[in-house]
């Protein structure tokens, strides 16, 4: 393999990464505080806003059961609007952090609702309220598995990030469509597979390594 070719393959393994982190840090700014919401705003619950709840939880389901190939061409005017083109980098971050949003939200939704409701009854009966108890109980005690949450919803955008080069969106997958796939060069295609597996477990190893560490449990054992 060229010289040219490698040094190609090392830009466009930052350019993966770079969506990747945008989208991964944008989706957790959107999601994180949705997930929350989600998770405390049912009838009965600490914030309770049922009507909210309802119809949030209708647009993050509509949002997730869109096919991310169709969410990317359907969204080409948003994203001319934000990134001011539908191609690159840039464009492909507005797809990424919009598929990576609802995931977010329900992941981080099913890891607070996971927390054991004694803790909730007993930070109220020292007189805490909601907003302390998502702060303080809800959120520390639900860390471990929103850390691996968010792992997992990178290891799903290193997968998108690919699946972007279909449309002009840069990083590995442009790559290997361009030159793996239209040249007719195998030997392009498997080093960005090669590289997108090695990606996706670094991430995943760092993913766990933070949720032992994090988690309060394996501390105490």
């Amino acid at each position: 393999m060229s010289p040219e070719l490698l040094a190609m393959i090392g830009w466009s393994t930052l350019d993966t990464l770079r969506m990747v982190a945008l989208a991964g840090l944008f989706g957790t700014l959107i999601g994180l505080p949705l997930g929350i919401f989600l998770a405390t705003s049912r009838a009965g619950e600490l914030l309770p806003a049922p009507v909210a709840n309802r119809l949030v939880g209708l647009v993050v389901n509509a949002t997730r059961s869109t096919p991310f190939i169709i969410l990317v061409v359907a969204i080409v005017p948003l994203t001319r609007l934000i990134a001011g083109t539908s191609i690159g980098t840039a464009a492909a971050t507005v797809p990424l952090t919009i598929a990576a949003v609802p995931f977010i939200a329900r992941v981080v939704e099913a890891a607070v609702r996971e927390v054991d409701q004694g803790l909730i009854e007993a930070a109220r009966a020292f007189g805490a309220s909601p907003l302390q108890i998502v702060r303080k109980v809800l959120l520390p005690e639900a860390l471990p598995a929103v850390t691996l949450a968010l792992t997992l919803t990178l290891v799903s955008l290193i997968g998108y990030s690919a699946m972007v080069g279909a449309v002009g969106g840069g990083g590995l997958g442009d790559l290997g469509i361009r030159y793996g796939y239209q040249r007719f060069m195998p030997d392009v295609m498997l080093v960005v597979v090669l590289v997108l597996i090695a990606l996706v477990q670094g991430v995943q190893s760092i993913g766990d390594t933070l949720a032992r560490r994090l988690d309060k449990r394996s501390r105490r054992s």
